[in-house]
């Protein structure tokens, strides 16, 4: 047991993995010895964040855009053509949209939807051969799905697509997890609450100090957080746990009741 948390030598795809939680998940990955490719639709973002995780070992950079089939098509088949095999698979990439009920527009909703349900679903499916060939019964090949805290309670925010996204990304967390299992692949997910980043700066700016009197453990998330739990999920250690969702936000979901 001595080796339960070694990760050491795996390869592992991070999308939206510049900056965020990515940024977060491809810098515990990179210093424990994963090769990790990161994507995201910036490029000039894109390739300053590989520089910078280069530090601490192979990261590449492959610019994409998820949110269309053609762009998931595309940067799958160039992770076939760079990689016989994938280790893990971080389905991060995400978009939000906030607006009154009554004006909450269609093209805010697909574009919520195209690229934190859809095209979660088919990077998955159009990298399956390289996840069977890295699975094995001892050690599988590992997806990890990055849902939200908003995904299981009302956010009290008018972002109705972003959370029912990330609901919807739990439950195909599970079915995508029954279906993979026999194949040696481990599906399962994460579901942040607060942590600093680009998507809640402007939350926090207003509302910091309301949320932290809600979080238990009276903090926001850290990078070693979210990270942690993804080194967990692709380890050893977790190779029996399958189709389950881990609430990552120091409490606070467990003291809404």
């Amino acid at each position: 047991m001595k080796n339960l948390f070694s990760i050491a030598g795996k390869v592992a795809v991070v999308t939206g993995g510049s900056r965020g939680i990515g940024h977060m998940i491809a810098t515990g990955f990179l210093q424990n010895g994963v090769r990790t490719y990161i994507t995201s639709r910036n490029s000039g973002e894109l390739e300053a964040a590989a520089r910078e995780l280069s530090e601490y070992g192979e990261c590449f950079a492959i610019q994409s855009d998820l949110s269309s089939m053609d762009g998931v098509k595309a940067f799958a088949g160039e992770i076939r053509q760079r990689e016989d095999r994938l280790d893990i698979l971080v389905n991060n990439a995400g978009a939000t949209w906030g607006a009154p009920l009554d004006e909450y527009p269609e093209s805010g909703w697909d574009k919520v939807m195209n690229l934190n349900v859809k095209s979660l679903f088919f990077l998955t499916q159009q990298l399956l051969p390289a996840l069977r060939a890295s699975g094995s019964p001892e050690d599988p090949a590992r997806v990890i799905n990055i849902s939200s805290i908003n995904g299981l309670a009302n956010p009290g925010m008018p972002t109705y697509a972003y959370s029912s996204s990330k609901a919807a990304v739990i439950h195909l967390t599970r079915h995508l997890a029954s279906d993979l299992a026999g194949d040696n692949i481990n599906v399962n997910g994460i579901a942040p609450g607060f942590f600093p980043s680009k998507m809640t700066a402007g939350l926090l700016d207003q509302f910091e100090e309301k949320m932290l009197r809600r979080i238990p453990r009276g903090r926001l998330g850290q990078p070693e957080d979210i990270a942690g739990t993804a080194i967990y999920l692709s380890s050893q250690a977790s190779a029996w746990v399958v189709g389950q969702t881990l609430v990552l936000d120091g409490g606070m979901i467990a003291a809404a009741g």
